[in-house]
């Protein structure tokens, strides 16, 4: 007696057709027929850098060395092989009609997992073998590396194992294993992908051409492969802590402004610095205040309570996802994180739409949040964009600060002919002014507000402010907040010279100079630059 089966791609990638063989008896002849169009589909999502296409052609490969073991089985490729057009058109189902099209050629068992595949080929009368996805509960190995105190696996072919141990915003970089090989790696990835095929917790969220993104429970996997990276490489990241709010030093006017009046929040922070587990706390607050919140995330990673749902882009765009929700209709949503200008144009549609917004952004410090808006919306719109911005640092609460806008003279000019809307940024707590961004011309000039400094003559260090420098190929430019007027330049305690600050608040030194080259010379002693 002779079977002919033909597998489609669904069951070559879970390896399924073995098991079939395996229910056979040994003496029955077995004829496996593999679709051409099936063995292009592999082939295409294994060049596309996917982990299923290189599972589906490992299957293949373990077919043909069982066809050389056993004399009753089989294996033949059949059919045409796909064009560009049809391998595009395989989500509409080009490369399944292909396949079926092989069982009917071959009066052959159509074998699959995919239920539209099967319903299609029972109406049309072919023999069909329908198997329920394949579910299997796998603990990948990987996660055995991790112990209470284990941010992030850093695993990379052909080097050694590293992890970043610690607290929140103090980690250090340990070595914790030996040199792997990219056949261990290898393994590790098809196990984490079909564990996130299997747990329902589990999401591929990211394939694209050499990089597969895996969110599994609390885990999130990046698995990048060349042509992407130099090597196959696998970082693993989870969270180590899980806070409330009332685990932050916050003050009952904080508390009182985020639960009343703040509806457009940015979190920031460099990576690692715990705004993640800050808004996942944040998010638990306004849940416990009765309102409903939602997040958008790629990869969805929040460690949130199973009433919040957690939103990916919608056919890969955060856009179509912002449509959905204003439909919806929550209290708050989280935006994890904002980064992209797209981003920021969401972000601030949602906000102007009436939806309490919090979003997470990196930056070093807390006015950088805010200027990664400059340019992406209108200036005068970010008042009501932003209105509370959080900076955290070492997982605590480092500045907050308010936004507000007003019609004045800006900071540092006189003339009353000046005055125009400035945006104000000030510390929430203590009310002082420490920013303003307005207008100037065709630029935002973004202002830092701080005390006058004095200078001591005799001795010490020049009390004076700090100031950012940068460099051309003629000039060292000191970016002061002296605005038409002349300074005197220290490094340290010693006496540099005296230039002026153009009304940019920008000082010019020819580097050619005695005073340019002096400049120079404390610049690459690390020497503070002040002005006075």
């Amino acid at each position: 007696m002779k079977t002919k089966i033909v597998p489609d791609t669904s069951v070559i990638i879970d390896g399924r057709i073995t098991e079939i063989i395996k229910e056979l008896k040994n003496s029955e002849e077995i004829e496996i027929i593999v679709p051409n169009a099936a063995v292009s589909e592999l082939e295409n999502q294994a060049n596309l850098g996917r982990e299923t296409g290189f599972d589906g052609l490992k299957e293949l490969k373990s077919l043909r060395e069982l066809a050389n073991e056993q004399k009753n089985i089989k294996l033949e490729f059949y059919g045409k092989f796909p064009s560009e057009s049809e391998i595009r058109g395989a989500r509409v189902g080009r490369i399944d009609e292909l396949i079926r099209k092989a069982a009917e050629d071959n009066d052959a068992i159509l074998v699959t997992s995919d239920r539209i595949q099967a319903l299609v080929s029972e109406a049309k009368g072919l023999k069909i073998r329908y198997m329920e996805p394949r579910i299997i509960k796998i603990q990948p190995r990987i996660f055995e590396l991790f112990d209470s105190g284990t941010m992030s696996l850093h695993l990379k072919e052909n080097t050694e194992i590293f992890a970043k141990k610690g607290t929140v915003g103090r980690f250090e970089l340990v070595r914790i294993g030996a040199i792997t090989d990219r056949e261990k790696l290898d393994l590790y990835a098809k196990e984490i992908v079909e564990a996130a095929k299997s747990d329902p917790r589990g999401y591929i969220e990211i394939e694209r051409r050499g990089v597969t993104v895996v969110q599994l429970g609390e885990y999130r996997i990046v698995i990048a492969r060349p042509p992407f990276s130099d090597g196959l490489e696998i970082t693993a990241v989870k969270p180590i802590v899980k806070t409330k709010l009332s685990d932050y030093t916050i003050s009952k006017k904080l508390l009182q402004r985020l639960e009343s009046h703040a509806e457009g929040i940015f979190v920031s922070g460099s990576p690692g610095a715990g705004k993640t587990t800050f808004v996942q706390a944040l998010a638990e607050f306004y849940l416990s205040k009765g309102k409903i919140v939602k997040t958008m995330e790629q990869p969805r990673d929040l460690q949130v309570p199973d009433v919040i749902t957690q939103y990916a882009p919608l056919e890969g765009s955060m856009e179509k996802t912002s449509d959905v929700l204003l439909l919806v209709r929550p209290d708050y949503t989280i935006f994890d994180e904002v980064r992209k200008s797209t981003d920021f144009r969401v972000f601030a549609d949602m906000r102007l739409a009436g939806v309490g917004m919090v979003g997470v952004t990196h930056a070093n410090k807390a006015i950088d949040a805010i200027q990664r808006l400059v340019g992406r919306v209108e200036l005068g719109l970010i008042p009501h964009i932003i209105d509370t911005v959080i900076f955290i640092e070492s997982g605590k609460i480092q500045e907050v600060y308010e936004l507000s806008m007003v019609v004045k003279v800006p900071y540092g000019m006189r003339e009353a002919d000046l005055a125009r809307p400035v945006i104000e940024i000030r510390d929430f707590e203590t009310k002082s002014p420490e920013y303003e961004m307005y207008s100037y011309g065709e630029e935002v000039v973004v202002i830092p507000i701080k005390r006058k400094f004095r200078s001591t003559e005799h001795g010490g260090e020049a009390l004076g402010e700090d100031v950012r420098t940068s460099k051309t190929k003629k000039l060292i430019i000191l970016r002061s907040r002296r605005f038409d007027e002349n300074v005197r330049i220290f490094a340290g305690k010693d006496y540099i010279g005296t230039a002026r600050a153009n009304r940019a608040g920008n000082v010019k030194i020819k580097r050619n100079t005695d005073v340019g080259r002096a400049l120079i010379e404390a610049i690459t002693a690390e020497k503070k630059i002040k002005i006075v």
